[in-house]
């Protein structure tokens, strides 16, 4: 079987039109998160729950910090100590995000080699593409180069990327979270994800929820039948039995 990730900027439909394929689709599915936000997360690790009850109880959002944002990028403290503390956290961070990325991994091929197609609600690949992988490393902390050279190098990527495309102000208007500019950045850092993997398609956000998810649904199904008569080409004929 095969894995396909739906992405797009917040407010473009990616969790509403993933649960729906579970529904739709004619065909054996799985759904993984994969994303840093633990509220729409069906997994995660124990590391992980325990970050967050720490968050939660230090007054901090029920989510895990994402890729940064560039407008907002606090620099060092000047204390050594506190800028050493600074680096560890973040360094703790990375390296639990990592464990999870790995662990959600693991559950993705399980999925796969039982027959599922899996269809994950964003990719943590697609998240932080422009942020720890398509950008200068070696002007980035050494954490993040370790996080995205493990995601360049080594992290599988899916085989069937769907975007979700909407115009930032549109997005906006829908959720009212974050700034149209910021959403706008957002939606461009995912068109740059063309050529990323084999294969890509655009899909219009802007249309109903019923659209988008009957769109999707098809493109899935299409992409289903070409793999399966790939297989089916490259199976051996049958071997005839002499008498």
């Amino acid at each position: 079987m095969f894995t396909v990730a739906v992405i797009g900027p917040d407010g473009a439909g990616k969790s509403a039109v993933t649960r729906r394929l579970q529904q739709r689709l004619p065909l054996p599915v799985k759904y993984v998160y994969m994303g840093v936000n633990l509220e729409s997360s069906n997994m995660v690790l124990p590391t992980t729950r325990i970050a967050l009850e720490i968050k939660r109880w230090r007054g901090g959002r029920p989510d895990m910090a994402g890729p940064p944002d560039p407008t907002r990028v606090k620099s060092l403290p000047k204390n050594r100590l506190k800028r050493l503390a600074k680096v560890a956290k973040t360094s703790l961070r990375l390296a639990n995000l990592m464990a999870e990325e790995w662990y959600r991994q693991r559950i993705v091929q399980k999925y796969l080699d039982d027959g599922y197609i899996v269809i994950s609600d964003r990719h943590f690949f697609c998240d932080y593409y422009a942020h720890d992988i398509a950008v200068d490393r070696s002007q980035l902390p050494l954490a993040r180069r370790a996080h995205g050279a493990m995601l360049d190098r080594y992290y599988p990527r899916p085989d069937l990327l769907i975007c979700l495309d909407a115009p930032g102000d549109v997005l906006f208007a829908r959720k009212g979270e974050g700034s149209p500019a910021m959403l706008e950045s957002r939606r461009q850092e995912y068109l740059r994800l063309r050529g990323t993997v084999p294969h890509y398609v655009l899909v219009d956000a802007t249309q109903s929820l019923e659209a988008v998810t009957q769109e999707t649904a098809g493109i899935i199904l299409d992409f289903h039948a070409t793999e399966q008569a790939k297989a089916d080409r490259s199976s051996p004929p049958p071997v005839e039995q002499v008498r």
